[in-house]
């Protein structure tokens, strides 16, 4: 009795139990391949393990959809990704979930082998593409630089946020400040009584 070949396991699968999402680019065709995706507080943990200063944590998976395309020794690469973090606000320092919405497309092109004893001069458009080396494409890096990009200069837990008082530390949306501001400095005082005269 004949038994079936087990079918090969379907990429998306092989990137789910993978620790890393890796893309063998033998797999990447003119005509583009898809896949979804979707971070999670494993892939999370792996990366603060390597980078243990980032100020954010995750609250929901990232999710979303990559699209790899070749083109000649090229490969285009499109994007997105939603979902919740954990931040710090930069005026109270309060803990607050933000949301996170990540869109990207990024052409990656084949890397060059390095010149010896040669310096080369890039140009303003060579400085913004990416380059890759080997038989397989790392979205890691990528995902994460993607996510770096898409985060917020100055996180704030609402557009409004009165920040902390400056001489005592209270949290100005909870509680109001009983501090009386500095008054003028006396020989600025004087020089005001000038003008007045």
């Amino acid at each position: 009795m004949l038994h079936d070949e087990p079918a090969l396991p379907c990429l998306n699968n092989l990137m789910k139990k993978q620790p890393v999402l890796t893309v063998p680019v033998e797999r990447i065709t003119w005509e583009g391949l898809d896949f979804p995706v979707s971070l999670d507080a494993d892939w999370f943990a792996h990366w603060l393990k390597e980078q243990p200063g980032l100020d954010f944590s995750l609250e929901k998976p990232l999710t979303g959809n990559v699209h790899l395309e070749r083109h000649d020794d090229s490969i285009l690469l499109r994007g997105q990704l939603q979902g919740e973090l954990h931040f710090t606000c930069s005026r109270c320092l309060d803990p607050f979930t933000g949301p996170l919405d990540c869109t990207f497309d990024l052409l990656i092109k084949t890397s060059r082998a390095p010149v010896p004893a040669q310096e080369m001069e890039l140009d303003s458009e060579e400085l913004e593409e990416e380059y890759f080396q080997g038989d397989e494409l790392d979205l890691n890096v990528l995902l994460r630089e993607q996510i770096l990009l898409a985060l917020p200069l100055k996180p704030l837990c609402r557009e409004d946020c009165r920040g902390l008082c400056r001489h005592c530390g209270a949290n100005l949306n909870r509680e109001s400040c009983s501090c009386v501001a500095p008054g003028f400095n006396s020989s600025f005082a004087a020089l005001q009584n000038l003008k007045n005269d």
